[in-house]
């Protein structure tokens, strides 16, 4: 493709997206998107950028941080644009941390909701503060909200 033939604006990345230009400028910064430069030091990006920052947005979405998602971006050969088969294999690579981090959700929500009904007046039954009533042998009161 000749320079400028079928390129966007940044503007026109951030319209086409959904992302803010702010958001654009810190995925070039970090080094997950690329752009030219013009004469005129305008930024032009090739339209493929578009499906490189969904695959970006739907990472983030999930939870997996910008630092994995550059790592996995910069394995692609010749840093071309993921595909559907790359989005496979890299979904399938962070399913067990996936899991794991949704297994401590639960819990935690578990927890959460215990927490609250005891509303830190029988700190013995709180699991997120005081698990295993640790703070029991420091006497009565709520010695946690006094802090």
């Amino acid at each position: 493709m000749t320079p400028g033939a079928g390129e966007l604006s940044v503007g026109e990345v951030a319209q086409r997206s959904g992302v803010a230009v702010s958001a654009l400028h810190f995925y070039e910064r970090e080094g997950l998107i690329a752009s030219r430069r013009t004469a005129g030091n305008q930024r032009r990006f090739r339209r493929d950028v578009l499906r490189r920052i969904a695959f970006i947005r739907i990472a983030q979405r999930v939870g997996i941080p910008l630092a994995q998602v550059r790592e996995a971006l910069e394995e692609l050969p010749d840093a071309r644009t993921p595909t559907r088969a790359d989005w496979e294999r890299l979904s399938a690579s962070w399913r067990a941390e996936l899991d794991d981090r949704i297994r401590r959700l639960e819990q935690l929500r578990d927890d959460f909701t215990g927490c609250i009904g005891c509303g830190c007046l029988s700190i013995d039954r709180c699991q997120l503060v005081n698990p295993g009533d640790t703070l029991g042998a420091g006497g009565p009161g709520p010695r946690v909200l006094r802090r």
